[in-house]
């Protein structure tokens, strides 16, 4: 009975078919709440639903707010054209559109199981593996986030896990087919989420090294390392950057300026980092609405405005650093705890989900830290680049705004690492039990 009931939670399929119901289940709910009319219409008022549309009716890559503003480069392209590819067939703002959307949303989300459960079974374990994977499939946000968002999030977070355990197995590997698909698979990414080529330089980095120190404990020779050793990290790392060659080609024939992936980065700097505050009354600024920022971008077009924006950031972060430093703190907060102020928004919320993803979003955070220590502790060799997600993704965040979306392509190796630290806490209490079993006579 106990084989099998192993068997059972550490069965992958069950897993997968658990997290795709449990995606299936919430959409459910949350569809038949709110009417034909706004389903068809709501989840795409935004940039990659305007963008998609403008593609679609033949303006090209352009109109990010559903206006004639002309060219962008607000989003990269992977993501729009899939929801071009769903517009051709179901139609534009159609309802079947949005749930055919939702559905592949599942599918991405759903399918993260896969990559964590045998990066987790590499590093710690299948037992560690299937934790990990049992946690994804039922983690609150990753079951909100397909519904909520027609958007990269829940296909960033496929790519994140598959990233890391490609990372993981790469180093073992001497074809160069297989570092010229990693190099690919990078190069989708960042054409996908740019935001997770904060990665890209640790992780190959780690892979190279890895490889190196593999390879030469392999030898029973001893010569020097010559170019081959970097050959394959080199040519993995040119073909990411080749994929998003015609992409800032095109960026510069539009603007006539060096555009690498995407051209909102001002924007979301000043919103985090502007002028609407008194120093008189509070230490930092009060909101400022994108809405009233975006009055000025119809008006200046595209180029003009993300000029004016980092001018007006840049700005204020030179001249006030004493609020920079307490909005950095506050935006460490929020990233961590899903929400500024975590536990004033615990109290207050009147819904228990609200709650549940607060309180799943600050314990996750802490449990990760508690995983990397776990992992340091045993001088495992993959400390590194489970690592390198919490520590170095964040940063972007940190600096201009954040929400539970932006965070959303790390869960998965977040909650990895938490598989990692429960399994830690098992086995020191197994050893301990067993330890004082011992010393009774």
């Amino acid at each position: 009975m106990r084989m099998t009931l192993r068997s059972v939670a550490t069965s992958l399929t069950l897993i997968v078919v658990v997290a795709v119901g449990a995606r299936l289940a919430f959409a459910w709910d949350q569809a038949r709440k709110i009417p034909t009319a706004a389903l068809a219409t709501v989840p795409f008022e935004q940039e990659t639903g305007s963008i998609a549309r403008s593609i679609a009716t033949g303006s090209g890559f352009s109109n990010p707010f559903g206006r004639p503003t002309g060219p962008t480069a607000w989003l990269t392209p992977v993501y729009p054209s899939l929801v071009v590819a769903v517009f051709k067939v179901f139609g534009i703002f159609t309802v079947r559109s949005f749930f055919f959307l939702v559905f592949l949303n599942i599918l991405f989300s759903s399918a993260v199981c896969v990559p964590i459960f045998y990066a987790g079974s590499r590093v710690a374990g299948i037992g560690v593996a299937a934790a990990a994977a049992w946690l994804w499939a039922l983690f609150p946000n990753g079951i909100m986030m397909p519904f909520e968002w027609i958007w990269d999030t829940s296909l960033a977070a496929l790519l994140a896990a598959t990233l890391l355990w490609a990372t993981l197995q790469l180093p073992e590997s001497q074809r160069l087919r297989d570092w010229c698909a990693y190099g690919l698979l990078w190069g989708f990414a960042l054409m996908t989420n740019p935001s997770l080529g904060s990665l890209l330089p640790f992780l190959l980095g780690w892979a190279a090294y890895r490889a190196r120190h593999i390879s030469d404990s392999r030898r029973t020779d001893w010569r020097p390392t010559d170019w081959h050793s970097m050959s394959k990290p080199a040519m993995a790392l040119g073909l990411a950057i080749f994929c998003c060659v015609p992409w800032t080609v095109r960026n510069f024939m539009v603007f006539h300026h060096f555009v690498p992936l995407r051209s909102n980065f001002p924007l979301e700097l000043y919103i985090g980092n502007n002028e609407n505050y008194d120093d008189k009354y509070i230490r930092y600024p009060g909101p400022i609405t994108k809405d009233r920022e975006l009055w000025r971008y119809f008006r200046l077009g595209e180029t003009a405005f993300m000029q004016e924006e980092m001018r007006k950031a840049t700005n204020f972060i030179r001249t006030h650093p004493r609020v920079e430093l307490i909005l950095t703190g506050e935006r460490f907060v929020a990233f961590w705890g899903g929400i500024a102020h975590p536990l004033d928004n615990f109290l207050a919320a009147d819904s228990w989900l609200a709650r549940g993803v607060i309180l799943w979003a600050t314990l996750s955070g802490v449990a990760a830290l508690c995983g990397i220590v776990v992992l340091l502790w045993r001088r495992s060799v993959y400390a590194f680049p489970l690592a390198v997600f919490p520590a170095i993704f964040p940063f972007l965040f940190y600096v201009t705004h954040t929400s539970l979306r932006y965070r959303h392509p790390i869960d998965p190796v977040v909650l990895l690492l938490d598989a990692i630290a429960a399994g830690a806490l098992v086995t020191s209490m197994t050893q301990w039990r067993i330890s004082k079993a011992a010393d009774q006579p």
